[in-house]
């Protein structure tokens, strides 16, 4: 199978590589190189490189860097970029030159005040569709909770994206549950992008360069969810001089250093982020006023660049989070317990090797380490327990992009994941009355091989095109049980099992997965995009909650739970006027899902040690419309965005057992019809930027009861059909106003030793009560009484300071 994988790409690749051996004769050498930020020292993407002699142009890619074939000679080179200065050099290229370009931001007194790592008209220009890139600086003037900038909760202010609830872990992407999502921090998985069970993201804000969210035109490159990929770079240590930054804020406090170990060859990053903020919940409501939840986590990076050919960098993550919720049951594990303490741990590193073999050919071999480890414990001498988990992602993959020639850009390359994943395991403590229970390990591979070839057919018409061919293999050691013929799958009606030996692959599925963009320029800067994608996802999240706990179980597929197979079609309209000043955007999208998961009723997944018995899957759908309006030039910039959703599930199996509602087609847990999210900034001067952000979505689905019944003196509920009512509408509006004490000054190549700003915002302004969740007593007199709970029914206003020397 590897054979057929490595023949597969060689067979697509050598025509080109054929087709690609005159080259030499024309263009004798190379001009390579990186363009970076002044100031920050970040590559910028989207850069023009534009060869005023012959015309000719490349832009830059996500890392900064450009490569384009020449003549040997002298050329006058003019790079450009919206937000920055222009700069024009005379380069004498009479061998493979490598060379560094700083580009001077062009942040002025009441005009450009943000800068984008994207050209200007590149969301009309590229192929593909469904792909936003946020950079920090944008993140960071976000007005968020407690002051924290939030990379992750900052894409709700995106179209197609939503939350079942305030305060909920993960986001939710064009129809898509939480885990559909693959988070991807420097290639490596996350599989808890949340801090304080949900109120804050694992990511460090200083730490992090962009953040790009996919979720239309996912390449094939990428796979292993059915919804979207979010793609976190983080920076580039600076190479120059050694840089302190941080700040001391409401919820964390964030202290970094960076700089050179050997001069602009080994550079380092080291940054970290720490929590102990108890008081907070004594704001929050009565019952949960005893919480206690603290984190921390440490990021590093190191890069050495020996030459231009070579680059070799290693990311490194670790967090930790403790979270003391006073209860008086776990219902999870049917264990009594005064206090519970949840933890979970995240243990990442990437090591990435980049090699630049030619100026047509470059390989990029990346190893990658991912755990996680949830855990759940309580004191209680006589229900003492600790129930841990753990899920373990070894990886191994390559790229090669070929550059063929002005119309043809390949890609190919080759992945292998190695699953170790502990479901859940039950240890009684001193005395305890629990009994102790391990659930069996799962092991797996997921192999991928992947080829896309971007086509500029001419200048109106560019093609992005190419597949993804995945296969999950399950292995021992296992013991997999066997149900009876023609009965439902039911702990009554298991048979016999069969076990198999360590390294015995026992089951397989897999399959192509087409990709394709297309992209038709209809005018001075319009253009129309369609694509479709095929995504299965082998690796789930099981839950019976609506929103799923950093310590919910996760299980891969196997014979019996099917992978989930997505298949969208969209195609969208994008506009440019104002000389790339503003943009216009509309997308719409039709997705639908083969195998969705959802639950039996009073379902008991955290240790069922057969979860398909209580587990169901079916049909899913999920369709809508996108639009966005942006301004990105002026003292006042910012968005508008309304997005129309749907997202329904249709669970109809063989048995009674196995359909829900009847088989009748029901909206799933995060479908949000309405969304409507609207941020600007304004800068009044270079000391000060204000910003405002306002989001209103429709109440998420739930269940009430539809009667009661009086059975032995206890009045029971009855309920009948799933998610057929909503909670109250959510709406909410947010502020905040940065102060800096050291602005940018009128000549941008005088340098600022201290950076320092001020940052005070409000979240909720007008202390609007949303409900989390809403939830009924019966009583005698009535059917029910119904309440909502609200996580943030109060205007929560922070005070951060930052710094950096």
């Amino acid at each position: 199978m590897r054979f057929f994988y490595f023949t597969l790409v060689c067979s697509w690749l050598i025509p080109y590589l054929g087709a690609g051996q005159t080259k030499p004769e024309k263009f004798n050498h190379s001009l390579t190189g990186y363009i970076r930020d002044a100031t920050t020292k970040q590559p910028i993407q989207g850069v023009t490189v534009f060869i005023t002699e012959n015309r000719r142009g490349t832009t830059t890619s996500r890392d900064g860097f450009f490569v384009i074939s020449l003549p040997a000679g002298t050329y006058n080179v003019k790079f450009t970029h919206v937000g920055f200065h222009s700069q024009t050099h005379a380069i004498t290229l009479n061998k493979t030159v490598l060379t560094e370009i700083l580009l001077q931001d062009d942040s002025k007194d009441l005009e450009e005040v943000t800068v984008t790592t994207e050209a200007p008209d590149r969301n009309v220009k590229k192929v593909e569709l469904g792909v936003t890139q946020m950079t920090i600086k944008t993140i960071k003037r976000i007005p968020a909770f407690m002051g924290e900038a939030d990379v992750v909760r900052s894409l709700l202010l995106l179209p197609g994206v939503t939350t079942v609830g305030e305060g909920a872990p993960g986001i939710n992407v064009r129809g898509g549950s939480t885990d559909q999502n693959l988070v991807l921090m420097d290639d490596a998985p996350i599989f808890n992008s949340s801090h304080l069970m949900g109120f804050f993201s694992v990511f460090n804000p200083d730490i992090v360069r962009d953040v790009t969210l996919n979720r239309g035109g996912i390449a094939p490159s990428m796979g292993g969810r059915a919804a979207s990929v979010l793609d976190i770079r983080v920076k580039e240590p600076e190479t120059e001089k050694i840089s302190v930054n941080g700040g001391i804020g409401v919820v964390a406090s964030r202290l970094g250093i960076e700089g050179p170990i050997l001069n602009k060859k080994l550079s380092f990053l080291l940054a970290g982020r720490a929590s102990f903020n108890d008081f907070l919940f004594k704001l929050l409501p009565r019952n949960i006023r005893d919480t206690k939840a603290n984190f921390y986590d440490v990021t590093t990076k190191l890069k050495f660049q020996p030459n231009e050919k070579h680059t070799v960098t290693f990311t490194g993550y670790n967090s930790h989070d403790a979270f003391k919720l006073a209860s008086d049951s776990l219902s999870t594990v049917e264990v009594n317990a005064s206090s519970t303490l949840f933890e979970y741990r995240t243990l990442n590193g990437t090591l990435k090797w980049n090699y630049a073999i030619n100026n047509q050919l470059n390989l990029t071999t990346t190893a990658i380490y991912s755990q996680y480890r949830p855990e759940t414990s309580a004191p209680d001498s006589a229900n003492a327990f600790r129930l841990t988990s753990e899920i373990l992602h070894r990886q191994l993959k390559a790229d090669l992009s070929f550059d063929a020639s002005e119309n043809h850009q390949l890609q190919g390359g080759f992945s292998l994941i190695d699953y170790y994943l502990q479901p859940n395991k039950l240890v009684p403590g001193f005395q305890s009355n629990v009994l102790a229970k391990t659930l069996p390990i799962e092991r797996a591979y997921e192999l991928a091989v992947y080829v896309q070839d971007e086509w500029k057919v001419n200048e109106a018409v560019s093609i992005l095109g190419g597949f993804r061919y995945s296969q999950f293999l399950n292995r021992g050691p296992a013991t997999v049980p066997i149900y009876q013929e023609g009965a439902p799958l039911q702990p009554e009606t298991t048979t016999s099992s069969t076990t198999y030996n360590k390294g015995h692959i026992y089951h397989q599925d897999g399959g192509i997965e087409p990709r394709l963009a297309v992209r038709w320029t209809v005018g001075e800067g319009q253009s129309i995009k369609a694509g479709y994608n095929r995504l299965r996802q082998y690796i789930h999240q099981i839950t019976n909650t609506t929103a799923a706990l950093p310590i919910s179980r996760w299980k891969l597929s196997d014979s019996f739970i099917k992978p989930q197979i997505a298949d969208q079609w969209s195609v969208g309209y994008f506009k440019n006027t104002a000389g790339n000043a503003i943009e216009a955007s509309a997308e719409v999208y039709y997705k639908t899902i083969l195998n969705a998961i959802d639950y039996k009723d009073g379902a008991n997944l955290t240790l069922n040690p057969t979860p398909e018995t209580d587990l169901l899957q079916g049909s899913g759908k999920a369709y809508g419309l996108e639009t966005q309006l942006k301004k990105n030039k002026g003292r006042w910039i910012g968005w508008v965005s309304y997005t129309y959703s749907r997202a329904l599930y249709t669970i109809n199996g063989a048995y009674p057992e196995e359909r829900v509602n009847n088989g009748r087609q029901y909206p799933a847990n995060f479908d949000k019809p309405h969304t409507l999210n609207a941020m600007t900034t304004f800068r009044p001067n270079n000391r000060v930027n204000m910003s405002f952000n306002f989001t209103f979505s429709t109440g998420r689905p739930v269940t009430q009861p539809y009667a009661r019944a009086r059975i032995n003196g206890i009045i029971v509920p009855i309920y009948i059909n799933r998610n057929q009512q909503r909670i109250p509408d959510y709406h909410r509006l947010d502020f905040a106003v940065e102060f800096n004490q050291d602005p940018v000054r009128s000549d941008p190549a005088k340098k600022r030793r201290y950076e320092r700003s001020w940052v005070f915002s409000i979240y909720n302004v007008y202390a609007r009560k949303n409900a989390y969740s809403v939830f009924f007593k019966l009583n005698s007199a009535s059917l029910t009484d119904g309440y909502k709970l609200s996580v943030f029914g109060s205007a929560f206003p922070s005070l951060t300071y930052n710094f950096k020397f």
